[in-house]
């Protein structure tokens, strides 16, 4: 069968597994196709799935990505869901059916694709190191096949073109958003952008994208659909009244999610798709993690998805008091973020996530008084600044943690427990 790679090494337990992934945070993020192919090809070519949806985008692939791979159980196909980053575990990347990969499993996987890429550096010393990424979606492809998954909904990383996940054949691509981002890396224009990432669509296959969608990026999207004789869909911008994550941006997303179900499935059972909305769970995404006041943690990271929190926040009913818990690397316009903030938040506590990255706060609470004229202060752990944050909005107010999906995993996280991965 694809992807069981005979091997009489040593097996990996979860926490050597997850001990060896990090470890492949030296080095850092590399674009290109070869290693991965290479890698893949040792372990049998476990990325030929029988049918593949690619999720792209500058925001939103995360929270589309589950909202494809739910809908689709409540159709009885059975779903593997491919995620990025994790919060706690590496474990959280992969859903099965719904339902986070088992320890043991993902550790068995762990272990043929550490071997794998021992093999291959040694074989092809030119090519370096097996990053991070690639060694997680070799992982991931290996559990979907012995899984036999049906359809697996693969979250792309950073672009398209040549993301790691770019070596599957896929019948439906999404693409959620488009905006400035990484330009070094994928272009200083939206043009460019977009370019690199719908190079995910392949030939005959559907591209589906937001209603909402940059006219500039949607121009690429049609010339990029000529050239793969693909169809381009846009999606509607209904959801189901039950849907059951916060923030007005989900709804949007999950009408997207739906459009790229129906364009897989051909059909669509109302039933089917208002149990999914009804029972959607999405860790980071406008989460609601307590009450008295009203706590909201959202990894808002960059201008889009600051506005976009900033909007959902003023539709909330009844709060009579906002007060923000943020944290922001430096690769992101603070600025531009802490503006779109500024605009629902009375005051801020600003932290320090344990991203290396992390800007330091002092810095960010002079920019805010730039900016803004309401009061911010800096606590160095977050822990104690989304306290001070729930303490100054009181009860009725709304609390949110955000500007950081590192900031996020450091807050779910126990107090004072090692930090994780940093890619």
């Amino acid at each position: 069968m694809t992807g069981n790679r005979k091997t009489d090494r040593a097996e990996l337990s979860i926490s050597e597994a997850e001990e060896w992934l990090l470890g492949l945070e030296v080095f850092g993020i590399e674009l290109g196709l070869e290693r991965i192919e290479m890698l893949l090809g040792m372990l049998g070519s476990p990325q030929r799935l029988p049918a593949v949806v690619h999720v792209v985008g500058s925001n939103g692939k995360s929270s589309v990505t589950r909202m494809i791979g739910a809908i689709l159980d409540r159709h009885s196909v059975r779903s593997g869901v491919y995620l990025s980053p994790h919060f706690i575990s590496f474990t959280e990347r992969l859903l099965i059916a719904g339902e986070p990969t088992s320890d043991h499993d993902f550790a068995a996987c762990s272990a043929l694709v550490r071997d794998a890429a021992g093999d291959l550096l040694r074989a092809s010393p030119e090519l370096g190191e097996v990053t991070q990424f690639e060694a997680l979606t070799a992982i991931a492809f290996l559990l979907m096949n012995r899984a036999g998954v049906e359809v697996a909904v693969i979250e792309a990383g950073l672009g398209g073109r040549l993301d790691a996940t770019n070596v599957v054949d896929s019948v439906v691509a999404v693409c959620t958003t488009i905006s400035l981002e990484h330009t070094a890396l994928l272009g200083e224009t939206i043009e460019a952008v977009a370019a690199e990432k719908l190079d995910v669509v392949k030939p005959n296959s559907t591209l589906v994208v937001p209603p909402s969608f940059d006219t500039e990026a949607l121009r690429v999207a049609i010339d990029r659909c000529a050239e793969q004789q693909a169809r381009l869909v846009v999606a509607g911008r209904d959801a189901p009244a039950g849907l059951s994550v916060g923030g007005e941006f989900q709804r949007q997303n999950f009408a997207l999610a739906a459009a790229a179900a129906h364009a897989l499935l051909g059909s669509i059972d109302a039933g089917a798709l208002e149990a999914a909305a009804a029972n959607l769970s999405i860790p980071g995404r406008y989460q609601t993690v307590a009450s008295d006041p009203l706590t909201i943690f959202d990894g808002a990271h960059n201008a889009e998805a600051a506005r976009a929190l900033a909007a959902s926040i003023e539709l909330e009913q009844g709060i009579s008091r906002v007060v923000g818990c943020l944290s922001v690397l430096d690769d992101k316009d603070a600025d531009v973020m802490l503006s779109a903030l500024a605009a629902c938040s009375d005051e801020v506590i600003f932290t320090r996530s344990s991203h290396p990255r992390a800007v330091d706060p002092a810095v960010l609470q002079r920019r805010w008084e730039e900016i803004a004229t309401t009061p911010a202060s800096v606590r160095e752990s977050p822990h104690a600044a989304l306290r001070a944050a729930r303490e100054a909005a009181t009860d009725g107010g709304l609390a949110y943690a955000a500007g950081s999906l590192y900031l996020i995993a450091d807050l779910l996280r126990p107090e004072g427990a090692p930090s994780g991965s940093t890619l």
